[in-house]
């Protein structure tokens, strides 16, 4: 069973997105939830460069994104927002996602958490875990969905399915840094995810380790924090610049992301190094063309 979250708490998480509309478990409430949640609080991954871990402990999530006012990564991303739905009356469960399988096989599973809502006759995948995805549910009915200039592709995996599972794909806007993710529809509990939460922030092959991320959805567009290239995608445009010193990464971060913290000056030597080394490689690779 999803825990619940006390009235307190869920005004305060209500107030963390600016959520002011009655809430109800209809579908307006679940797409205004969605949309604030993503305008409001920004997915990242910083604690992982920070050396905290992170864990699947409900109050843990709480406490990062809404009383520290911090993102998270979709295991607290997704699994704060089903507690809120929980907390409102929706039939809602977590469900197991793989961001990649389509290129990298069965080692992904379990390497992205979704959700699945249902109301009356119809389901709906709500995420707000991936980053750069779409900002409101999708119908859970094959097909193309626009929202904003962004096309989203959902497809039913027919012939592909995970221990006799039914497996759906979904294949994000193309300027997402998601190319598609796939995820069966039945029904897990957060510690079904412990295994891919650790290695996810411990292996050194996990791109959570290898750089620094924060996304966050604007009005129009998104706005992206990778390593040391800040973007801006909408649908008709894209435009990146480098950060160039603490000074300027901080500003981004505190008015990008609304993410303060008094360690971040300890982040920028890692986030320079990396990047600096991408740029000799991509040297080397471009003198050997």
């Amino acid at each position: 069973m999803i825990p619940r979250l006390t009235p307190a708490e869920l005004a305060h998480y209500f107030s963390r997105i600016g959520f002011a509309a009655p809430a109800r478990p209809d579908l307006t409430t679940l797409v205004g939830v969605h949309r604030a949640h993503l305008l409001a609080i920004p997915y990242e991954n910083l604690d992982i460069h920070f050396g905290r871990r992170l864990t699947l402990e409900p109050d843990d999530a709480f406490r990062r994104l809404v009383v520290e006012q911090r993102g998270g990564w979709c295991y607290e991303m997704n699994g704060l927002l089903g507690r809120v739905l929980a907390t409102l009356g929706f039939d809602v469960a977590y469900v197991r996602g793989a961001v990649g399988r389509e290129a990298r096989g069965e080692s992904v599973q379990g390497n992205h958490c979704v959700l699945l809502v249902t109301l009356g006759k119809d389901r709906w995948i709500a995420d707000v875990g991936l980053g750069d995805g779409f900002l409101e549910p999708i119908p859970l009915q094959p097909g193309e969905y626009r929202q904003g200039g962004f096309l989203t592709r959902v497809e039913l995996l027919s012939s592909a399915t995970v221990d006799s599972e039914e497996m759906w794909r979904v294949r994000p806007h193309e300027l997402s840094s998601v190319s598609s993710f796939d995820f069966t529809t039945t029904p897990r509990s957060l510690a079904d995810f412990s295994l891919k939460c650790d290695e996810l922030q411990t292996s050194p092959e996990s791109g959570f380790v290898k750089s620094t991320v924060c996304q966050r959805f604007v009005p129009g567009g998104i706005v992206t924090l990778r390593g040391a290239v800040y973007s801006h995608v909408t649908p008709g445009s894209t435009t990146r610049r480098t950060i160039t010193d603490l000074s300027d990464y901080a500003r981004v971060l505190r008015e990008a992301f609304g993410i303060i913290d008094p360690a971040i000056p300890s982040l920028w030597p890692g986030v320079l190094e990396r990047h600096q080394a991408w740029l000799a490689s991509e040297s080397q690779l471009r003198s050997q063309a």
